[in-house]
């Protein structure tokens, strides 16, 4: 590979949230065992180093006052959608900065919701959603994704439209990929989906952070790529954080070709000026988005499948109870361990304890809306995958656990 992603990544004393929170509480690490963060979604991967270097070429000239985004920026996501994603007819003033996803996902709310209006979600659901939506004052109405026989994540389209039919929802939520399910959409599941918003006059906010992180033949298809209505309906929103491990940086942005959207989310935004692009992300994205950046998240890609591989063959194989849905995109596991807890008789707190206990620290599903489930990220070199795992099958998964 031109690129390493085996090289174990020294995070501690670097304000990492990763490996300075154990997310469960009262768990802790047994003298013995190394910490393997496995739990908030960024990666143990050192980035693309054109990165680093493109942020410290402009760090060392010593002014940092007020700035334009350049056409090198612009540019860059213009051709990144064009090679990765196939998008054609996008233009710069189609794009626009946004303070993370949520943060545009708060802008496009203004527009489309009063506080107190009902937002359609799917459930399991990322948890950055139901808080921000709680915190604007916004009703959440859930329709959950069932799995299929062959445990493939599907929306049910007839619970959705009962659902904005009962409750005259007018704005919807769609994530895709999927986060926690690691569903990745195919244009059929998409096109269905964007005729039923149209039928109720439904406008989306479709989270695509995850639409690089697609695994084995799965490609990503823009939600606004699907029709000309799904165009205007649509407020899309990206950012090389997840791909590039750049969430430390701040910096996503939107794409809008409906104008009337797009203006109205400008204005709400720029209300209080929060919303300011931070000079070295900028340098960051373009660094991101370029041939090398590229080739990158190929290699990557290709890390994530065989991480993945070897961790559902695993826990199908050894962790008896447990059951998963394997992840189409994404680096994150979405574990149901209902039927184990149930079988040794243990709590799902005593089992998140349990991996924490030998420094697997994994994250709890509940708040995603999985009742058993538990999240799990991959994105770490794959030795440490393994070591991973071995702890969980003899420690933690193992009939004799006590």
């Amino acid at each position: 590979m031109e690129f390493d992603f085996l090289s174990p990544l020294d995070r501690q004393g670097r304000d990492a949230l990763a490996v300075d929170v154990i997310p469960i509480p009262g768990a802790q690490i047994r003298p013995g065992f190394s910490r393997l963060p496995m739990w908030v979604a960024d990666m143990n991967f050192p980035t693309l180093p054109a990165i680093p270097e493109a942020i410290i070429r402009r760090a060392s000239h010593p002014a940092y006052g007020y700035f334009l985004p350049s056409d090198d920026y612009y540019n860059a996501i213009l051709r990144w959608h064009q090679t990765r994603n196939g998008v054609s007819g996008l233009e710069r003033r189609h794009i626009g900065y946004e303070n993370g996803v949520l943060g545009g996902l708060l802008s496009a709310l203004q527009v489309l919701c009063a506080p107190g209006g009902k937002v359609l979600l799917h459930s399991p659901t990322y948890i950055g959603f139901t808080k921000s939506l709680e915190r604007y004052g916004c009703s959440i109405v859930q329709s959950p994704l069932r799995q299929d026989g062959q445990g493939v994540w599907r929306m049910d389209y007839d619970d959705m439209e009962e659902k904005l039919k009962a409750h005259s929802i007018h704005a919807a939520i769609l994530c895709s990929p999927h986060n926690p399910c690691g569903r990745v959409w195919t244009g059929e599941e998409l096109e269905r989906a964007m005729d039923l918003f149209r039928k109720y006059d439904v406008y989306v906010i479709s989270d695509e952070i995850w639409s690089d992180l697609t695994l084995g033949s799965h490609r990503h298809i823009p939600t606004q790529s699907v029709s000309p209505d799904a165009r205007q309906r649509t407020v899309a929103l990206y950012a090389p954080s997840k791909t590039f491990n750049l969430a430390g940086l701040v910096g996503a942005y939107h794409i809008v070709y409906n104008d009337y959207l797009r203006e109205r989310m400008e204005q709400c935004s720029a209300r209080s000026h929060y919303n300011e692009m931070n000079v070295l992300s900028m340098h960051a994205l373009i660094a991101a988005y370029s041939d090398a950046g590229g080739r990158w998240v190929d290699e990557l890609r290709q890390v994530l499948g065989e991480n993945v591989d070897y961790a559902v063959d695993f826990i199908r194989a050894r962790f008896p109870g447990v059951t998963l849905a394997k992840p189409e995109g994404t680096y994150m596991l979405f574990l149901d361990c209902e039927e184990w807890c149930r079988q040794n008789s243990k709590s799902l707190d005593e089992l998140l304890r349990a991996g924490v206990s030998v420094g697997v620290i994994w994250q709890d599903g509940r708040p995603f809306h999985g009742p058993w489930s538990i999240r799990m990220n991959l994105a770490l070199p794959h030795p440490l995958v393994r070591e991973a795992f071995d702890r969980l099958e003899r420690y933690v998964f193992h009939p004799s656990v006590g």
